[in-house]
C-alpha cells in the first residue's frame, strides 16, 4: 500500500509544481491586480480539478439550476467545512476566491496553492483587523467576484454541523449581494458510507497532525455531494446575525436530511 500512496504523493507534487510554474507566470504578466487575482482563481480552478482526479474523488452537484442561475453573478458562498479537501471540491465547481484563515497558508500542500490562489485571509485571533477585513471582502464582492466563505466553528468531526460565526457575513450586507448556502457531504469511501470508523480519513481539525492526515487521504477513492441550496437575497432590513441564522439553518438542515436517511 505504501508504494501506491508514494505513487500518489508523487502524482500530486506534479500538479503542484505545474500549479506554482503557472502562477510565477501570473505575477510576472500580470501587472494589473484584478486580472491577476481572476488569473490566479482560474489556475486554482484548473488545479482543483486535477486534484479531485489525484484523489479519486466521485462529485456529484445536485440543484445545479441555483449555479446556473447565478454563473455570471457575484455572490458569497456560504458552505460548511469539515475536510480540507473541501476547498478543491468547490474550486472545481467555478472560479471562487476563497477566504481562508492566516494559519491555513501555512500549511504544506494546501497553503503553497491557497498563497498563489487569489485567496483572501481572516486573522480570527486579532478582532481588531476586523472592520478592514470586512471591508475588504466585500470591495471583492463589489468587484464582482464569488467569495467562499468557511463559518463554521471549528471543533466538528463531520458528523453535524457545528454552529457559524456571523462577523463576516457583514461583508454580504456591505455589498449587497446574495448569499448562497451550500452543503457539503462526504458519502462514501471505497464504496462504503463514511461511519464512525472511517470518518477520520477524511475529516480534519488542528488536534490531527497534517502529514499523518494528508498520507491517510492518499489511495483512496471518495464520493462526495456538494448541494446548492436556494439563495438569499439581500435584504437591507436583515442584520448580519439574522443572515448568518437564516444560512446556518439552511445547511444544517440539508445535511441532517441524509444523515436521518442514511440512519433509516
Amino acid at each position: 500500500m505504501w508504494i501506491v500512496k508514494l505513487f500518489h504523493t508523487i502524482w500530486q507534487m506534479i500538479i503542484l509544481w505545474f500549479f506554482v510554474c503557472r502562477s510565477y507566470f501570473i505575477h510576472l504578466f500580470a501587472k494589473n491586480p484584478i486580472k491577476r487575482r481572476w488569473l490566479e482563481i482560474k489556475n486554482m480552478s484548473y488545479t482543483s480539478r486535477k486534484f479531485l482526479r489525484a484523489f479519486h474523488i466521485k462529485l456529484r452537484v445536485k440543484n445545479q439550476e441555483v449555479f446556473q442561475k447565478l454563473k455570471d453573478k457575484n455572490y458569497l458562498l456560504v458552505a460548511n467545512h469539515s475536510s480540507l479537501l473541501d476547498i478543491f471540491l468547490l474550486g472545481a465547481i467555478d472560479n471562487y476566491v476563497f477566504i481562508t484563515s492566516t494559519e491555513m497558508s501555512e500549511t504544506p500542500v494546501i497553503g503553497n496553492i491557497i498563497r498563489r490562489g487569489g485567496c483572501l485571509y481572516t486573522d480570527r485571533k486579532n478582532k481588531i483587523r476586523l472592520p478592514q477585513e470586512i471591508k475588504r471582502f466585500a470591495e471583492m464582492l463589489k468587484k464582482g467576484f464569488k467569495v467562499v466563505l468557511f463559518p463554521e466553528k471549528p471543533g466538528t468531526d463531520g458528523s453535524k454541523v457545528n454552529e457559524f460565526r456571523s462577523s463576516l457575513f457583514q461583508s454580504a450586507i456591505d455589498a449587497a449581494c446574495t448569499v448562497v448556502p451550500v452543503c457539503i457531504r462526504y458519502l462514501k469511501l471505497d464504496g462504503k458510507p463514511i461511519n464512525s470508523k472511517n470518518r477520520f480519513v477524511i475529516f480534519w481539525n488542528k488536534g490531527i497532525n497534517y502529514l499523518k492526515y494528508y498520507w491517510n487521504l492518499l489511495a483512496h477513492k471518495m464520493e462526495v455531494e456538494i448541494n446548492f441550496l436556494d439563495p438569499i437575497e439581500f435584504d437591507p432590513q436583515r442584520d448580519r446575525n439574522e443572515l448568518c441564522q437564516l444560512t446556518y439553518e439552511k445547511v444544517c438542515n440539508t445535511f441532517e436530511s441524509y444523515e436521518k436517511r442514511v440512519a433509516n
